[in-house]
């Protein structure tokens, strides 16, 4: 692939964009941050050689369009009705909620998510990516700093509930990458209500997760659930990787995914929310199905391919996706290490 001084300069500008965002002091900052992503993301998107994606990426942008005018118009009110633009408490409720629910419509979180996962299933891989991760961090960044509590646990119980029956019928590994996110999004909305250092790690430990499976999904060129029965014929570990990352992401111990999901555990039951702790558990479960349908139904499957249905692989790349597992299997340790400062 040859490269591109322009892509470059809009990944910079997409990058910079949510950065002014994070370290802004006033909302009307921190639009305009979010607007200089958006605008940045779009070209990064379009493919001229595929509609799919510029289809994708006019869907996004009236999508995103639509939930930054309601929200400029949202700021606008709060700025005349408090005569100040920094995030201060908020006195009206009806605001808050029409301001949290924007920012929802721009991460994607249920039951805001209509068009997420048919913008995922026109892009690539790369920029599924970014958009499964780096592209939720400015919205969930401003929704910490206007929190009501009672609408964000709503909002977690849609994300849960339609994330994990979303993604069963599916048999677009984007899609299901995408029902996938709003799952782990509730995850980290309920993170959110109890702290904010507890969110953080969360999202952090996610976007490490989703780097390592889409890593894999992107090295082998796999979109559907029928590709995975020759790609995972060519070599064991390859096996072994994809059954790696998808349990990780899933949250099953001892993998590195179960991490941040008992941390969240504990602090819920901590502060009384059993009952939400005992739903999203649950609930989680059901993506844990459909992670596990991914690779079982390929890998317990063992016939001869056809040589032509083999792919050269790039060693260096896969070399570094099995350094990327390896870190996924240290989550036993890591268990220990948190249980003693506990």
């Amino acid at each position: 692939m040859s490269f591109n001084p322009s892509k470059l300069l809009f990944f910079i500008t997409l990058v910079a964009g949510s950065f002014i965002t994070i370290s802004s002091n006033s909302w009307l900052g921190a639009w305009m941050g979010l607007e200089i992503n958006l605008l940045s993301f779009i070209p990064l998107m379009m493919d001229t050689n595929n509609l799919l994606s510029t289809e994708a990426s006019l869907k996004y942008f009236l999508t995103q369009a639509l939930a930054s005018a309601i929200l400029l118009f949202s700021i606008l009110i709060f700025m005349i009705n408090t005569n100040m633009s920094n995030f201060i408490e908020m006195n009206f409720s009806w605001l808050t909620l029409i301001i949290n629910s924007c920012l929802l419509l721009k991460s994607g979180a249920a039951p805001f998510h209509f068009w997420f996962p048919n913008v995922m299933e026109g892009l690539n891989w790369m920029n599924n990516l970014i958009l499964l991760t780096f592209q939720k961090l400015a919205p969930l960044t401003l929704i910490s700093y206007s929190l009501d509590n009672q609408f964000i646990i709503y909002i977690i119980i849609f994300s849960i509930v339609i994330g994990s029956i979303g993604g069963l019928n599916q048999t677009s590994l984007r899609k299901v990458m995408a029902y996938s996110s709003i799952n782990h999004l509730g995850w980290i909305l309920s993170a959110m209500i109890l702290s904010e250092s507890l969110w953080l790690s969360y999202f952090i430990m996610y976007c490490f997760l989703t780097f390592s499976t889409v890593s894999i999904f992107n090295l082998f060129k796999l979109y559907y659930l029928n590709q995975l029965f020759s790609i995972m014929n060519n070599s064991t570990l390859i096996k072994f990787s994809m059954f790696t990352s998808l349990l990780s992401l899933g949250g099953l111990p001892p993998f590195l995914g179960f991490i941040p999901k008992w941390l969240v555990i504990q602090a819920l039951t901590k502060n009384e929310l059993i009952w939400l702790m005992t739903l999203m558990v649950s609930l989680t479960l059901i993506t844990l199905y459909f992670y596990m349908r991914i690779f079982y139904s390929s890998a317990l499957m063992n016939f001869n391919e056809m040589s032509w249905n083999f792919k050269i692989l790039n060693l260096k790349n896969y070399y570094f996706i099995l350094i990327l597992n390896f870190l996924t299997l240290s989550g036993l340790f890591l268990i220990f290490i948190v249980y003693s400062m506990i």
